[in-house]
């Protein structure tokens, strides 16, 4: 049995996101592929950062957050990306019929969206955003560096994996 304190902690990539945007759902295969690389060694943070062009991302926000709450985030933020299109017609009903297909308490995410409980961490989140320059999503932050995907994803899980390995071989 390995010590806990002998554990070295995990890096930690803060994905800002917004469920209505389509780069982000190019981006699930990057984060996919970093999942799979690292394990937990990398913790990957779900940032809200809705953009105001899109009219659901707030919900979505909202939505994401209580599916974490409910212990299925990153699944439920996988599956309504995967879906993008169908938020865009049908907006929040869309996002309560997700929690429901991916067995979560549903009728608990329609009241998550009209009571507003989360708000306060998706405007933390969009404030916090704004302050270190992020302007489009997905964006990334790791070891102090952004990394803004929202014009081109390009080259960037590449550099997510050079940042990842450094600050992992510095905690060995």
């Amino acid at each position: 049995m390995s010590d806990p304190a002998s554990v070295p902690p995990a890096v930690v990539l803060d994905v800002w996101c917004e469920l209505q945007c389509p780069d982000c759902r190019s981006a699930l295969g990057d984060l996919r592929a970093l999942r799979e690389r690292y394990g937990d060694r990398l913790e990957l943070r779900l940032r809200h950062f809705p953009l105001e062009k899109h009219k659901h991302a707030f919900a979505g926000a909202q939505a994401a957050e209580e599916a974490l709450e409910q212990g299925k985030g990153w699944a439920y933020v996988e599956a309504v990306l995967g879906r993008v299109e169908e938020l865009d017609r049908a907006g929040e009903p869309f996002l309560v019929e997700i929690a429901g297909e991916l067995g979560l308490d549903a009728e608990e995410f329609d009241t998550a969206l009209i009571d507003g409980r989360h708000i306060l961490i998706v405007d933390a989140d969009q404030a916090e955003g704004k302050a270190i320059g992020v302007t489009g999503t997905p964006t990334y932050v790791i070891g102090g560096e952004r990394l803004d995907g929202g014009k081109s994803q390009e080259g960037l899980r590449e550099r997510i994996e050079e940042i990842a390995d450094r600050l992992l071989a510095g905690t060995a």
